[in-house]
């Protein structure tokens, strides 16, 4: 009877550790939350996305509004095109909104974070035009309407990845290079202090 209820702890000591070794895995691909697939895509071009993976959270003000659906590289521009999906309900993004990626802590996942911008206005495009070519501004000829990221827009103001690497290696050739610059005006020191010596020794034997 004992060896029997020990087996069926055992089981669900098994049992218990599998399933949270399952949502641990959930959590780590991205897969147990944001499932939603609806929504509309929106594109932006970075420098570097290194470390950025499809499925990486896109958020705005700390809480997570889409995903990374695709990221491919531009032959062209030797850019990386990222595709983002964000949820239909957030649909009065400004269209001015630009788009940095980010790390999770200093070695979390990298993810997309969005900050709002100001709305492109027609109409103070055209009152600047009108000042330039010296033509009184008309208002009736504008309409100023908010634009707001839609399907297809592209974010146009973006910041690429940092990569701890090169962040590392930037810095340790700034030191060198600074260590080297001081070896040298500390050796163009003593070379003049050499030749002042040398100047006054002579001076004296004379």
């Amino acid at each position: 009877m004992t060896t029997r209820i020990t087996e069926i702890w055992v089981g669900l000591f098994v049992a218990g550790g599998m399933a949270a070794l399952f949502m641990l895995a959930m959590q780590v691909s991205n897969l147990s939350t944001y499932s939603n697939e609806e929504g509309y895509d929106i594109e932006a071009r970075f420098e570097d996305a290194s470390g950025l993976k499809v499925r990486s959270p896109v958020t705005m003000a700390g809480v997570t509004i889409g995903r990374v659906k695709d990221i491919v590289f531009d032959d062209n521009t030797l850019q990386a095109v990222v595709i983002m999906r964000l949820d239909n309900v957030h649909n009065r993004l400004p269209d001015g909104t630009s788009a940095s990626i980010y790390t999770a802590g200093l070695l979390g996942e990298k993810y997309v974070g969005l900050e709002p911008g100001s709305s492109a206005n027609e109409c103070e495009d055209m009152m600047l035009e009108a000042e330039m070519e010296g033509r009184e501004f008309d208002p009736a000829n504008c309409q100023s309407k908010p634009g707001y990221l839609a399907e297809g827009s592209k974010i146009q103001i973006t910041q690429g990845s940092m990569v701890l690497e090169k962040l590392i290696g930037q810095f340790v050739s700034k030191f060198l290079t600074e260590g080297d610059g001081k070896a040298k005006d500390n050796a163009g020191d003593n070379t003049g202090g050499g030749t002042d010596n040398t100047e006054t020794t002579k001076g004296q034997k004379g």
